[in-house]
């Protein structure tokens, strides 16, 4: 097996996961599930999306295939989603709900739906039909690395970004992700249509 490895791809597919992720944003939710008795485990935390990711890159086409559903269908309904995330970072609405647990929040609601959640999952697939698979797994191992650095240290994290770090980084990485999701839109649709 050949691994075309691409700098620029790794670079492309890293943003739009970072975005999606939004491990900057997530920082106040961060922060409150750590308080009290219910610790976070970063380590857990980072290797539970790593295998939620990654299966999902690689079985997600199996699983649209058994839909009758390409990956070129799958991208632009991604595209839809990631569009919607965007406008929700961007503009500070809300259109998706996150539900809060009790007892061990690493698994739910961080890793799921927080780091590896839909939109996560739907972004990785989505890639595919435009990257390499391997330039997207180093993408989430990157990713994955920061979200654990910011789970283990999130105290210090909070005092060096702060507030307003915060707020500009969320609309910063809004406006990145609503392009990219249009042109994820774009680019299927010409393959669907060409």
């Amino acid at each position: 097996m050949e691994f075309n490895l691409n700098l620029q791809e790794i670079f492309t597919a890293f943003m739009v996961l970072f975005a999606v992720i939004d491990i900057t944003g997530a920082i106040p939710v961060i922060v409150e599930l750590n308080q009290g008795a219910r610790k976070l485990q970063a380590g857990k935390a980072a290797v539970y999306s790593l295998i939620i990711l990654v299966g999902f890159l690689f079985a997600g086409e199996a699983l649209l295939k058994l839909f009758s559903t390409d990956i070129a269908s799958f991208a632009i309904a991604g595209s839809l989603i990631l569009f919607a995330l965007a406008v929700e970072m961007t503009f500070n609405v809300e259109l998706f709900k996150y539900n809060q647990s009790h007892g061990n929040a690493t698994l739910i609601p961080l890793v799921f739906p927080l780091v590896a959640g839909p939109g996560t999952l739907t972004t990785a697939l989505s890639l595919r039909a435009e990257l390499e698979s391997i330039n997207i797994i180093i993408a989430i191992i990157v990713n994955l690395l920061l979200v654990y650095i910011v789970i283990k240290k999130i105290g210090l994290v909070e005092r060096l970004i702060g507030q307003n770090g915060i707020y500009i980084s969320r609309k910063f990485f809004g406006v990145i992700l609503l392009a990219m999701s249009v042109k994820l839109f774009v680019s299927n649709l010409r393959i669907l249509i060409g």
